[in-house]
């Protein structure tokens, strides 16, 4: 029987190797270090050059196709879930920015500019992107509304079949790389003395992080059991198959039979059920949201970067719609992020790939978060459906759609 590592054991794997060889290589050997720095300047690069790609790739098909069926349904579901992931993002910059420096020690060496310490690779490589992360996104609206507006299927399905190849893109070569870059991340950062204090940054937040999922899944049950006078921990309760399976599978689409099941185990209205279960599978992240947020604080805190609601709110508000539709693949939402903390928040190069290691360390609890929340929404939409006249027009578009 064949060994299958999972992303995660490979990522813990990368790091341990990472480490242990930037640790023993001697001054004179340091060739090999810049061996594996060169790999990540040329693989950093080309995922730069990736990133406007992947966030037309995601956003355009996902807007379209949110511009088709259940008027109404489809806007209140999309609300809805957007205002979660804002809320999410909201809630982890408060705790973290308020947290991290009781429990995150600064250090004062070098932790203003971590590059000076860093080895440099054998050459400089540079592969230019075709335009910036904010024309991009604005490019990725104007052609989305556009195929909804106009409801072209022949423009829909090219934007679909453009986002399979970046899905595949981001399958057979980014994430299959992603531990050779992180190894070399690693390498480098302990053979120039940094890797303590990373190490005591992924335990600390990663710790937070759960806290935070777990918090805002009590305030997204609080609501739809206030709204629906059913008790909220009875129907978190009934969820947990969801996040369970999600820990395993890490992919929200790849949960939504059982996602789907249990929402339906909540009493929740089967034609409602049917259809926003997999509609927010790909736009509602709240638990992303709050890992990438948290990690986001985390690094900018350690690297003594100007830091404020004013700053970080920008970016919460970009990634609700950048993380769009990103792929069923594990890592998808990070890397459809990338371009935010670039541009947004200021991040380098190295920042980015800690952004990565972080994520990837825990993106299995961040789907299930999402998925778990799905469940919330979709009892919140029952109460609309049930005791409003707010979707009183979409009863037979929704079967349809069913």
């Amino acid at each position: 029987m064949k060994l299958r590592i999972g992303l995660l054991g490979r990522i813990i794997i990368a790091i341990a190797f990472g480490i242990l060889l930037g640790s023993i290589v001697p001054e004179s050997q340091n060739w090999i270090v810049r061996t594996f720095v060169t790999f990540n300047t040329v693989f950093g690069q080309f995922l730069g050059f990736a990133i406007p790609l992947i966030i037309l790739a995601f956003i355009i098909p996902g807007i379209g196709e949110l511009g088709k069926g259940a008027g109404k349904l489809v806007g209140l579901t999309a609300l809805i879930a957007y205002a979660s992931t804002i809320i999410a993002g909201t809630l982890a910059y408060f705790a973290t920015s308020n947290l991290f420096p009781q429990i995150l020690t600064r250090s004062t060496t070098g932790a203003e500019n971590p590059e000076e310490a860093l080895l440099k690779g054998f050459m400089e490589f540079e592969i230019p992107p075709v335009f910036g992360v904010m024309t991009a996104l604005i490019l990725a609206f104007v052609i989305g509304i556009g195929i909804a507006a106009i409801e072209s299927k022949r423009s829909l399905d090219l934007a679909m079949d453009f986002r399979d190849i970046i899905e595949l893109l981001i399958s057979k070569v980014i994430i299959p790389l992603l531990p050779i870059h992180i190894a070399g991340i690693f390498m480098n950062m302990t053979y120039a003395g940094q890797v303590a204090e990373i190490l005591s940054v992924f335990s600390l937040v990663f710790v937070t992080i759960i806290v935070l999922h777990l918090t805002m899944l009590m305030i997204q049950y609080s609501i739809a059991g206030g709204l629906n006078k059913e008790n909220p921990f009875k129907l978190l309760k009934t969820m947990m198959p969801a996040y369970f399976t999600a820990i395993g599978t890490q992919s929200s689409a790849a949960t939504i039979p059982v996602t789907l099941r249990q929402a339906k185990l909540n009493n929740t209205d089967e034609g409602v059920a049917n259809f926003v279960i997999p509609l927010s599978a790909t736009i509602h992240l709240s638990g992303s949201t709050i890992t990438l947020t948290s990690v986001g604080v985390a690094l900018m805190y350690l690297n003594g970067m100007p830091m404020s609601y004013a700053i970080v709110l920008p970016f919460i508000l970009a990634l609700g719609v950048t993380m769009i539709a990103a792929p069923g693949v594990p890592g998808g939402a990070v890397m459809a992020s990338l371009g935010l903390f670039g541009s947004i928040l200021g991040f380098d190069a190295t920042m980015q790939s800690l952004v990565i290691a972080l994520y990837l360390a825990q993106d299995s609890f961040g789907t299930a978060t999402n998925v778990t929340g799905d469940g919330a929404i979709a009892k919140i939409i029952h109460y609309f459906k049930h005791n409003t006249k707010l979707l009183d027009n979409t009863s037979s578009k929704q079967e349809d759609i069913a």
